[in-house]
């Protein structure tokens, strides 16, 4: 066996004199904070701040990615998400590494191995055992618990995603020892008629019309700001948005909600609620993140036995121009409309949303998001938008995870592609390297912290 070491070079260009460029580039900007304004941790596993469980529990049963590869390759879900020995997981996990060459997991796994708990052998079989060991050893320690990873980190500020009536008691005790642990509402269960248990949820509510339903979506969105949210992010499988009056939209309603809709229905109203947001979000403030084009927990049998959001999620086709439309002639001049669009689609990027975004004063595009937050993906990426639309009408990266040890080596990733490009561009003469350095800065820190209006001290 050899040590598995992390070259300071890795994933910066092959061309010398490029990678001479982006090594500078890169350390300008690698040691900046994470602005980490959306993702999945909890803020009850930080607030807690109990010692992690052990390192299969850790690394490979709360990762998504982790476990796509592993169910891909054959296999059982019920090996990965049963609740079996822990230690077995890892040896299973161990025994596979070889399937995880050339993707990004890898690499966000070779960085926290390393990174955190000096793990420097390649994983497999062989040392199955003794990694376990190493990493649960070093999970006992106070430096590695959540709270003090949260300062390792760097983090400057993190988000959570919390659906409507969530508690956040948890966030504001957070807040009071200085962590920024800050909400983001997720309303697809009371605006996505197209969810199965929608009517549910709206009955929940005690919800009884559409005028109710719009006036209990901005009294949630206000209870998220009050706790320090700064988005909200919708889910919805279809990106179309909808300009009806109350009319219409009200017997939209009412028809859904007795159970009565015909064909088509739900997806009006749908589009019509994601619209609603839009005009709500020039009241609160909140970035409104819309997240469209995958059909989430695809597998009925693995949700039924596991539960949501076990990574069984698939790209649909999107398209954007059309279905944007109604909300941008209404609001999309609105100096203070925030509408950041993903997409899991590479070439709607180039294809529709740069050019909307080059137009448009309140859309911006979302970093490359879930099967695109690769290196090549991110490359094409910069290389899809930027002549459009430029580097203004970017957020900044966002590392989506649910994967709390994964969140910098994420952003570590996405900055070290970012230097590569920049560093192409300086020389081929399409930018001075000073230039190159400030957009350097402003991706990776000051445009997400400025656009999500992020308010730290």
């Amino acid at each position: 066996m050899t040590d598995q070491t992390l070259s300071p070079d890795r994933l910066l260009p092959a061309d010398p004199v490029t990678r001479e460029i982006a090594r500078r580039i890169y350390q300008q900007v690698a040691g900046l904070p994470l602005v980490a304004v959306h993702g999945h941790v909890p803020a009850s596993r930080i607030a807690s701040d109990e010692p992690w469980p052990d390192p299969a529990t850790l690394l490979v049963a709360k990762d998504h990615y982790v476990l796509r590869v592993l169910h891909s390759i054959g296999v059982p879900l019920e090996r990965l998400l049963g609740g079996g020995d822990p230690r077995e997981l890892w040896r299973l996990f161990c025994a596979r590494w070889p399937a995880f060459r050339g993707t990004n997991t890898r690499s966000w796994m070779e960085a926290e191995l390393v990174e955190l708990f000096d793990v420097a052998l390649p994983l497999s079989a062989d040392n199955a055992d003794e990694t376990y060991d190493a990493i649960s050893e070093r999970l006992r320690e106070p430096g590695l618990r959540p709270k003090a990873l949260f300062a390792r980190f760097h983090l400057e500020v993190l988000s959570t995603t919390d659906p409507p009536g969530a508690d956040y008691s948890e966030h504001r005790s957070l807040q009071r020892e200085g962590l920024a642990v800050v909400p983001t509402l997720r309303p697809d269960s009371l605006c996505d008629p197209t969810r199965g248990e929608w009517a549910e949820s709206v009955d929940a509510a005690g919800v009884t019309s559409y005028r109710g339903l719009v006036e209990h979506l901005a009294a949630e969105r206000r209870r998220s700001v009050e706790a320090g949210a700064v988005a909200s992010d919708h889910g919805h499988l279809r990106p179309d948005t909808a300009d009806l009056g109350d009319i219409a939209a009200s017997s939209l309603f009412d028809r859904l909600a007795a159970g009565r809709g015909g064909p088509g229905d739900a997806e009006a109203l749908s589009a019509q609620l994601l619209t609603v947001n839009a005009a709500l979000s020039l009241d609160d403030g909140l970035v409104m993140q819309l997240h469209p084009g995958v059909r989430r927990d695809y597998d009925r049998a693995a949700r039924a036995r596991y539960g949501a959001d076990i990574g069984a999620d698939f790209p649909v086709a999107a398209s954007f121009t059309d279905a944007l439309r109604p909300l941008l002639e209404r609001y999309g001049n609105e100096p203070d409309l925030r509408l950041v669009v993903f997409t899991v689609d590479e070439t709607v990027y180039s294809r529709e949303l740069a050019p909307l975004a080059s137009y448009w004063p309140g859309l911006y595009l979302g970093a490359p998001w879930w099967f695109l937050d690769a290196p090549d993906a991110m490359a094409r990426h910069f290389a899809g938008v930027v002549e459009s639309a430029g580097y203004a009408k970017l957020t900044g990266f966002v590392d989506d995870t649910r994967a709390y040890c994964s969140i910098p080596s994420r952003h570590d990733v996405a900055r070290r592609v970012l230097a590569g490009h920049l560093a192409r561009l300086v020389a081929e003469h399409r930018l001075d390297e000073p230039e190159a350095m400030e957009v350097a800065g402003d991706y990776a820190y000051h445009q997400p912290k400025a656009l999500y209006r992020v308010r730290t001290s």
